[in-house]
């Protein structure tokens, strides 16, 4: 660099960058290096080839290259892969000596390298020197007798070598160590190739396992030795036993005896085994037992593995949870339709005693039809009436009758016992019933047993005691009326329906008075039967109680009967103009037009269709269950015309409709006029116009274009309602609108 005179050095400028933007093609690392790789730039010019042409260059170059193998060695002795290398190196040039030297310089480095024992073996073994190979195999299983690879290359090469009597001596001494599977499964097949079948039989003994015993049975069948290998297959069921049981073992043994064509063993094997082992373990067991039954057994025994799937199925369901009613049922099902009474009435103890924990009746209603199922199965299965009694008798001991009962148990107690033509019993039980647990199921299954038996006495005894239980029930009530008016006694009739009509508290009060009052009509009491709705309608003053009063008043044969029926009309008309329910008004009304289109005369016709309401739309804010606004919505609306006279502020909204009508008219008016003045003014200018330019000149299209948009129809006006006022223009009645055209005339004539 320069210097100054002041001794400083000069930094020299750096040009600038002017354009500092990226490339438009950018390189990156990897393209300069694959670029590099390409083109080949730091490739070396491989060395010349160097020929040797006497011994002492061949002296020189072993020298050199051993010296080179030694450096590498002393720098790291652990690396094996440079003793491999001088020694294979060494054996090129056919110097075995010093290779085998360099391989045991390696092994004193590290002798439990399996790869250098290896490549040491196979190198004698290549030079056949088949003693010291026979030395390193030796010294290897010695030194490392798990590795499974030398044990195979030396028994391998003793065989190769016809050394049979060796080769059985070096397996021998590597079953003594116990290997794998798969060194037995060599031993054996070495003994199978020279026919020394006395001496594969030693694997089970060492490897235990269901596979292992299922070869050695194979084994013996293969070679003809059946006995043997039906003996094999007891000795593995003894040696598992039942707590380590095998699907597979048993199906291999069935298999077996099935070659063998031993039917019956082979049933009692599946069988056996089907008792034994678990259902989610026993899926190709049941599978082969149904192949196996399909194929040589008869429809019995086809049903019995079905039968026989089932049950196991079902066991395991109520074992993992026994208040499974459901697979009850279905197990129960399924014995009841297979086996003997014994077994059956076993599984029904068994399902029976397995109790809902909560005394709550949602928890009892499937469990209570176990016990129902197992006394009709005693009463018409087994044809035991004493044990059906029992099972009632247990149930009903069993059930918390205070907390809540079964009307169905007891009266199929009740039931039976009648069946059984002890009536005694029957009613004893059912009385029971009754006061202990009173239910209205109960009630109406007693009084029809005593109907049925015709005794009245006990039924009218029995209906006491319900409405003491119930007296708000009405159906019992009319049930007990139809009781006494079938026997006759119609006073009593009547004074059970005034009886029940005073009670405070009513279920159906409707239909009870509706029964009381077809009785009376039954009987032809027609004042009992006015007085009765007249009673009603001091109650309630239901449409529907006018209507059918209307309705009797006709159905009666009588002169007066439509002066009658139209007078309850007019009564129930004037009683529901304050009714706030529009529609049952308007019910009461066409019902009532109904009746004078048929029988009334054309003035009361008329007189009550004026009294027909009309129809309008209305619109009405709806509010949210927060209070927010949600809206409009539109409904339908009846105005009655006795209503709207009754309400000036409807004739008021009709004088305000009109007036908005009239300014309307105006406001049309005075747009026609102004219409007028401006064509008498386009007219007088068109005069001071000379002919001559009037021929020349003609009017343009646009000029005419608002004159004509100005133009309107004079008979065009806008008659759109408001719809606020749209439902009160039609209650105005006939004065007032003959006062508001009379004042619309006057107000014409002054516009004009």
């Amino acid at each position: 660099m320069a210097s100054t005179a002041a001794g400083k050095q000069r930094i020299p400028k750096v040009a600038k960058v002017k354009n500092k933007a990226p490339a438009e093609v950018q390189i990156t690392a990897e393209q300069l290096l694959r670029e590099a790789k390409e083109r080949e730039l730091e490739l070396l010019p491989p060395p010349p080839k160097q020929k040797i042409t006497d011994a002492e260059e061949l002296n020189d170059y072993k020298l050199k290259k051993r010296k080179g193998f030694e450096d590498n060695i002393r720098k790291n002795r652990t690396v094996i892969s440079n003793w491999i290398k001088y020694a294979q190196w060494e054996e090129s040039l056919k110097e075995v000596q010093r290779a085998r030297s360099i391989y045991e310089r390696a092994l004193d480095v590290d002798h439990r390298n399996i790869t250098l024992w290896l490549k040491y073996a196979e190198m004698e073994m290549k030079n056949r020197q088949v003693n010291h190979a026979r030395n390193i195999w030796d010294r290897a299983i010695t030194i490392l007798p798990r590795v499974n690879q030398f044990w195979y290359k030396y028994t391998y090469m003793e065989e190769m070598l016809g050394n049979i009597a060796g080769c059985r001596q070096v397996f021998e001494r590597w079953m003594e160590w116990e290997p794998e599977e798969q060194a037995w499964h060599s031993y054996i097949n070495f003994e199978l190739r020279y026919k020394e079948v006395d001496k594969s039989r030693t694997l089970v003994m060492v490897h235990p396992e269901v596979k292992n015993w299922i070869k050695y049975a194979h084994f013996e069948e293969k070679h003809g030795y059946i006995a043997l290998a039906r003996k094999v297959f007891e000795r593995a069921v003894e040696f598992f036993g039942e707590e380590h049981i095998s699907e597979s073992l048993y199906v291999a043994f069935a298999r077996f005896e099935e070659k063998q064509k031993e039917f019956e063993r082979v049933r009692v094997i599946y069988k056996y085994a089907l008792d034994r082992i678990p259902k989610q373990q026993a899926q190709e067991l049941f599978k082969n037992y149904t192949v196996f039954e399909k194929r040589f057994g008869d429809r019995r025994g086809i049903e019995d593995v079905i039968v026989s799937k089932r049950r196991f199925q079902y066991e395991e369901e109520v074992k993992a949870n026994p208040h499974n009613y459901d697979a009850w049922f279905d197990y129960l099902r399924l014995v009841e339709s297979d086996t003997d009474a014994d077994t059956v009435r076993e599984v029904y103890e068994r399902a029976i005693a397995n109790t809902p924990p909560i005394q709550e009746k949602r928890h009892w209603r499937r469990y209570i039809y176990l016990w129902i199922n197992y006394a009709l199965y005693e009463e018409l299965e087994v044809k035991d009436p004493e044990r059906t009694r029992q099972v009632y008798q247990a149930c009903l001991e069993l059930i918390p009758h205070k907390k809540f009962t079964f009307a169905k148990i007891w009266l199929l107690y009740g039931q039976f016992e009648i069946r059984q033509k002890n009536l005694q019993n029957a009613r004893r039980g059912l009385g029971t019933a009754i006061g202990k647990c009173p239910k209205n199921k109960l009630f109406k299954g007693y009084i029809e047993l005593e109907l049925q038996l015709r005794e009245f006495d006990r039924c009218r005894k029995l209906y006491e005691k319900y409405l003491e239980f119930s007296p708000e029930n009405c159906t019992t009530w009319i049930k007990f009326a139809e009781l006494e008016t079938i026997l006759g006694d119609t006073e009593r009739a009547r004074a059970i329906f005034e009886l029940a009509i005073g009670q405070p508290r009513l279920d159906m009060p409707e239909v009870l008075w509706k029964s009381y009052i077809d009785f009376e009509i039954e009987q032809e009491e027609y004042d009992n039967t006015r007085g009765l709705y007249k009673r009603l309608l001091q109650r309630t003053q239901h449409v529907k109680v006018w209507i059918s009063y209307g309705q009797f008043e006709l159905s009666i044969d009588s002169d007066d009967r439509i002066q009658r029926c139209r007078q309850i009309y007019e009564e129930a008309n004037k009683s529901m103009q304050n009714c706030e329910e529009k529609e049952e008004r308007l019910m009461l009304l066409e019902s009532w037009r109904d009746f004078e289109d048929e029988f009334g005369s054309l003035a009361n016709k008329e007189r009550v269709w004026k009294l027909l309401p009309e129809k309008v739309k209305k619109r009405r804010k709806i509010t949210a269950e927060d209070g927010s606004d949600a809206g409009w919505e539109e409904y339908y609306d009846y105005i009655f015309p006795e209503d709207a006279a009754n309400q000036p502020n409807l004739k008021l909204l009709a004088m305000a409709k009109m007036w908005k009508k009239q300014q309307q008219q105006e406001d049309e008016e005075e747009q026609e006029e102004e219409e007028e003045e401006e064509e008498e003014e386009e007219e007088e200018g068109a005069q001071q116009v000379p002919q001559g330019k009037e021929a020349q000149e003609s009017p343009e299209p646009e000029e005419q274009g608002p004159a004509a948009q100005r133009e309107q129809p004079e008979n065009e006006y806008d008659d759109r309602d408001d719809e606020s006022s749209s439902s009160s223009d039609s209650e105005s009645d006939g004065g007032d609108r003959e006062d508001d055209k009379t004042e619309q005339t006057k107000a014409d004539t002054e516009n004009h």
